[in-house]
């Protein structure tokens, strides 16, 4: 894997505002709508051909961007992953992250977390939110697996998908990270980024995974999934994407729905391009930020 770029506070890695900065010159800046253009509206319908070459384009830069991009939920199993990502659901990964350790010492397997009192259940899990309804997903699911799957997780789609809770966003997050399964994760952030892209139109998730997996080549659904995922949390913000801190400025349609100065676009990143702790208490050895702290510490 690429060594991580530098990322400390007041800097941004190399490839991201600078690269944005610089790029925005090229005429290819004007064509994608980016800082030397003025959108798509007056320009020709973009066709198959060219809507591919520019999504592997934005898919190879952040690439360079991102040469960590991990999914941000701590697990040593694909068990663990499993129960991470159901509790992941109207809350942040960090939340989930903070939670886990004790949910996970407490129930360690599927067998321990099916015979769980729900009570006790309920309380570990109540930092995630929604706690009752997804601890009665954890114990349907968890006595599924010690049921159906011999105590272990199934390792296909449209086994994960019967199981309570668990819908294709999870069961992909699961295939392609425990299993090395590749799949399209089609969370908010995911979807958000690539209508503003406009690789779709589609709001409804499946439409979306299928419409976009149709443009590239199935080794690249996992890891386009988690690059995507990260540029929406640390620079493509719903509310104020910082756009002029943006490494595909000139390949993007959307830009200037957000702030275009690259100073204040800069104070509007979010975690390690911020020189801020990220999601996981336990990140990858190559992860360039700061680990996040546990429940309850203090700062």
């Amino acid at each position: 894997m690429t060594a991580p770029r530098d990322s400390a506070v007041g800097e941004q890695p190399r490839g991201a505002a600078g690269k944005a900065a610089e790029s925005g010159k090229s005429s290819r800046g004007a064509r994608a709508g980016g800082p030397a253009g003025a959108g798509r509206s007056t320009a020709a319908p973009e066709s198959r051909l060219a809507l591919v070459r520019r999504a592997r384009r934005i898919n190879r830069e952040l690439a360079e961007v991102y040469p960590y991009a991990h999914p941000e939920l701590d697990f040593d199993s694909p068990f663990q992953l499993l129960v991470a990502t159901v509790l992941s659901a109207q809350t942040t990964d960090l939340r989930v992250n903070q939670t886990t350790p004790a949910l996970f010492a407490a129930y360690p397997t599927p067998e321990d977390m099916a015979a769980a009192d729900p009570e006790a259940l309920e309380q570990l899990i109540r930092p995630t939110g929604f706690f009752r309804a997804k601890a009665k997903s954890l114990l349907g699911l968890s006595a599924a697996i010690r049921d159906r799957f011999g105590g272990e997780v199934p390792g296909r789609l449209e086994d994960l998908v019967t199981l309570p809770g668990v819908g294709r966003k999870t069961a992909n997050v699961v295939l392609g990270n425990a299993f090395g399964v590749p799949g399209v994760t089609v969370d908010t952030h995911f979807g958000r980024l690539v209508r503003r892209w406009r690789w779709t139109e589609q709001e409804d998730p499946e439409k979306v995974e299928a419409e976009v997996c149709g443009l590239f080549p199935k080794s690249e659904w996992t890891m386009l999934s988690h690059r995507i995922i990260f540029h929406g949390r640390r620079i493509c913000h719903a509310r104020k994407p910082a756009c002029g801190a943006c490494p595909i400025a000139p390949l993007c349609p959307s830009y200037g729905e957000g702030e275009t100065d690259p100073e204040k676009a800069k104070k509007l990143l979010k975690y390690e391009m911020g020189g801020q702790p990220g999601q996981r208490l336990r990140p990858p050895a190559d992860y360039p930020g700061k680990p996040a702290a546990p429940l309850g510490a203090a700062g």
